[in-house]
């Protein structure tokens, strides 16, 4: 997925108020940047491929 086309900052800033959760100016260039840095670490996870035959683990152990 290419998210080179999404506003970042205008996400965040409708996102904001959605959820009733005011973001100050000042703090605002930080959020968009913390944001930007989740997404890339998230598409590394998202687009990774797995094969057909691998089975998820029932229960986590350490």
């Amino acid at each position: 997925m290419n998210n080179d086309n999404i506003n970042v900052k205008e996400y965040i800033e409708q996102t904001s108020v959605i959820i009733n959760l005011p973001i100050e100016p000042e703090l605002m260039p930080g959020v968009v940047d913390n944001l930007k840095r989740i997404a890339e670490i998230a598409t590394l996870v998202t687009e990774f491929e797995l094969p057909e035959t691998i089975e998820a683990a029932p229960i986590f152990k350490p």
